[in-house]
């Protein structure tokens, strides 16, 4: 069993019903659904692309999927959650826009965030304790040799390449796509969102996911709302 620290929106928010239409799957325990053609895309093209991001269900990655160190249990993981959650306040991204990163698409906030690459330091640090160390096999499956050597060392010392100086927030939504398919995804992809990303997001939550067991899809176990300490000071 391997537990996740994520952002994605409450089931109930208009960007949440897209991407899990999209991807063919609610993470909030809801079943796979079939996709649908989008723009020029065929519902078989659009289920070809999305699968990969599929098992994970829509999301940031803050802490990346992890075995729970012996000493800890997910009850005190949930606790040591909301303890959290109470105590930061939410972040608000401007606007996201479609980015492609090493050829998979994604959601990307429009300009530097500061605030935002603060909190996710915050939690990659105060999670740390819950994390078994990666095993050599662990390691293997990240494929070192291909990393810069801080994508390394943070490999190595966070169980993730992707923290500190090379995080950067995304919401994953397809595969990696060859250059000539590139151009079709991405006009679906923008013609999908396009309403939802006028708007700004706010990183008002920390999801808890759970793989119940490898290859298994990843799904909600509790949602932590941020900011209920200071909504309770200044009510």
């Amino acid at each position: 069993m391997r537990y996740a620290i994520y952002f994605t929106p409450r089931q109930d928010e208009p960007l949440a019903r897209i991407a899990a239409n999209w991807l063919g799957r609610d993470p909030f325990g809801a079943a796979t659904r079939p996709v649908e053609a989008v723009a020029d895309l065929s519902a078989a093209e659009v289920a070809f692309h999305t699968a990969s991001a599929r098992r994970y269900g829509f999301h940031a990655t803050l802490k990346a999927p992890f075995r729970l160190a012996a000493n800890e249990t997910e009850a005190s993981l949930r606790a040591a959650l909301d303890h959290f959650a109470e105590a930061t306040p939410v972040v608000t991204i401007p606007r996201l826009v479609v980015s492609q990163i090493d050829s998979f698409f994604a959601l990307v906030p429009e300009g530097p965030l500061p605030a935002l690459n603060r909190f996710a330091d915050d939690v990659v640090l105060g999670f740390d304790r819950f994390r078994a160390p990666l095993t050599e096999a662990e390691i293997e499956r990240r494929s070192p040799d291909s990393l810069k050597p801080a994508e390394f060392r943070n490999l190595c010392q966070w169980g993730y390449p992707y923290v500190f100086e090379t995080f950067r927030f995304h919401m994953t939504l397809s595969g990696r796509a060859a250059s000539q398919e590139s151009p079709r995804l991405r006009a679906a992809i923008e013609s999908l969102f396009a309403d939802i990303l006028r708007k700004p997001v706010l990183v008002d939550a920390l999801t808890l996911f759970v793989e119940t067991e490898p290859g298994a899809p990843f799904m909600v176990l509790s949602h932590h709302a941020l900011g209920r300490r200071s909504a309770r000071k200044t009510a």
